[in-house]
Order: structure tokens, then sequence, then C-alpha cells
């Protein structure tokens, strides 16, 4: 390992820990004396996507993050939470033991994490990745997501009190004159 600061080959191992994914070690140049961190990770096999049009393409991470990103793009979600999703997609991808995975399998696995994410983005995702030609069928899917979730936000009040939001539901329509 050279060092950052005066180029030097040789540097000693101060003490290495494990984090998430690899390995974090401090060292010290023996040249210069300086410290400095580096992080070691092991680089799984390749893996490769299978596309629609039956191309093969090698796997890769900034592809998935950009598209994640892009969908939830202004949304407020927490710091890390995007990279977390592509991290646990990309793990569960090598965990199948497979070299090469087809799109189709890598967009539902967005979709079910997104869909537990964030509403907004599963459906700018869903958008984009089930290419819906009409609004109709967009509509349809907003529906099946309406339909599976609550409104109550804890970090937002209701517009309508739920109480005053039953009796407007059950009233009857008023006709204009």
């Amino acid at each position: 390992m050279n060092c950052p600061y005066c180029g030097h080959i040789d540097s000693k191992v101060i003490d290495s820990r494990d984090v998430n994914d690899g390995i974090r070690r401090r060292r010290q140049c023996l040249e210069c004396g300086s410290r400095f961190t580096t992080y070691e990770r092991l680089q799984p096999a390749s893996l490769f996507v299978i596309k629609k049009d039956s191309r093969r393409e090698e796997y890769d991470r900034d592809k998935l993050l950009n598209g994640v990103r892009k969908a939830c793009e202004k949304r407020p979600l927490e710091a890390g939470a995007v990279e977390s999703l592509v991290d646990d997609i990309e793990t569960g991808l090598f965990q199948m033991g497979r070299t090469e995975v087809p799109t189709a399998t890598i967009g539902d696995m967005v979709m079910a994490r997104l869909k537990k994410l964030d509403h907004i983005a599963y459906i700018r995702f869903a958008s984009v990745y089930r290419e819906f030609e009409d609004i109709t069928t967009l509509k349809e899917e907003v529906d099946t997501l309406a339909d599976n979730m609550t409104f109550h936000s804890a970090d937002q009040l209701p517009l309508i009190p739920p109480d005053e939001m039953t009796t407007i539901v059950k009233s009857p329509r008023r006709s204009r004159r």
C-alpha cells in the first residue's frame, strides 16, 4: 500500500477492524510516519445481467444505484436509504449463487423494496420498469397500491379527521341548483 502523503511503498498495520462488508485497517507509513485508513472489501465473482433482448451485460452497481436514485429524487428519505436498498439487492443477487440474472429479477427486487420504502418512488420506478403505455394501466397500479396501504403517517396529520371522513363518505351527494 502506497502512502497517500509521500508515496512510499511500505507501511505497517496499526489496527484492523471488521466493518459492514469488509475490513478497516489503520496504517502508518514507514517513511514519513503519517497515518491513514484503508478499507478492504471482498470482490465477488462476476455477475452478468440478461437484458430483455437476450444481450448479456456485466452487472453495474452504479447503473442500479442511479435508477433507484431517480425514482427517489426529491423524496423525504433518510440519508443512506437508497444506498442501503441497493446494498440489500446486491447481497441478494450474489447470494443466489448464479452467474447470470435476468433484468426482470433485479427489477422485481427493486420494486418490492421500494414499495416498503416509499410509495411515490415505487410508482415512479414502476412506470418506467413496467413501461405503462396509458393512464389506465398507471391508475390500476396506483389503485392496487392504495388498497394495500394506510393513509395515516406518523409525521403528517390527516387532511380530514377520520370521524369527519366517515360522515362525508356516508352522506348522500347534494346537487347544485
